[in-house]
């Protein structure tokens, strides 16, 4: 299933029914898992491992060294899991040892063509980053994120579960989970119910969010007022205490 004129190193590992298309590169010290199939002309450079039933489009980069001016050539890692979709053009770069040394990808995620996740970053499952849609260094995105084409996320920032960024956002402060944002920088815009409803949360759930939203954003309160609210509200709906542990583990503050 590789094609001959691919180049794959000695010391790459590929699992059953891997395919590889033409002119595609496959460095040493990388690891792709059954049925994943390599585009054209794509490069994945090692220490990289990537799961099974993912799908590399043609010309995506993934695993290169990090574009960080402190790297100095050590040994980090890239992490991709399960039925991942890296569409073309996408950059996907290793971590450094001023943090973990890994970047790691979860499962079931879209990552539309050109896309670009920088060192370090940590990404859960089930997120979409639209086209262009690029990460700083050491963000952390949660479960079912969702970024809007050309969303620009700075440095050690955080995107919640369920949180959406409209196209054309600039993020320099945390998005709690469950928020809408937009506008450079970005501003708070509602809750994201639309893709709450998509997800399964009831009625009487989403209308719990939309009042944790009214006490944090439009309420004219203090953030601490704000999270004492919202430390109440979490007694009756367990979805509210990811809110409120999000923003009392922040360190950059939240968009507000």
């Amino acid at each position: 299933m590789i094609h001959p004129t691919a180049l794959v190193d000695a010391g790459a590992v590929l699992g059953e029914e891997v395919e590889v298309g033409p002119y595609a590169i496959i460095g040493a010290d990388v690891e792709i898992g059954a049925r994943t199939r390599i585009g054209s002309h794509a490069v994945i450079k090692g220490p990289t491992r990537l799961g099974s039933d993912n799908r590399v489009f043609q010309f995506a980069s993934i695993g290169e060294d990090p574009q960080d001016r402190k790297y100095g050539g050590e040994v980090t890692r890239l992490d991709i899991g399960d039925r991942n979709q890296i569409r073309e053009f996408v950059t996907l770069h290793r971590g450094t040892l001023q943090d973990q040394g890994v970047t790691r990808i979860g499962d079931d995620n879209l990552f539309m063509a050109y896309v670009h996740v920088a060192h370090d970053c940590r990404i859960g499952n089930h997120v979409i980053m639209s086209n262009a849609a690029s990460l700083g260094g050491h963000v952390r995105i949660q479960d079912h994120a969702i970024l809007g084409g050309f969303t620009i996320v700075h440095q050690f920032c955080r995107i919640g579960c369920h949180a959406f960024t409209a196209m054309g956002s600039v993020l320099s402060k945390d998005v709690p989970p469950y928020v809408m944002v937009g506008g450079h920088p970005a501003e708070p815009r509602g809750i994201n119910a639309e893709g709450l409803r998509r997800s399964g949360f009831s009625s009487e759930t989403i209308q719990a969010i939309k009042r944790a939203y009214r006490s944090l954003y439009l309420g004219n309160r203090s953030l601490a007022e704000a999270l004492d609210e919202l430390t109440r509200m979490a007694e009756q709906t367990h979805e509210i205490e990811r809110l409120v542990e999000f923003i009392h583990s922040s360190q950059r503050s939240i968009v507000r």
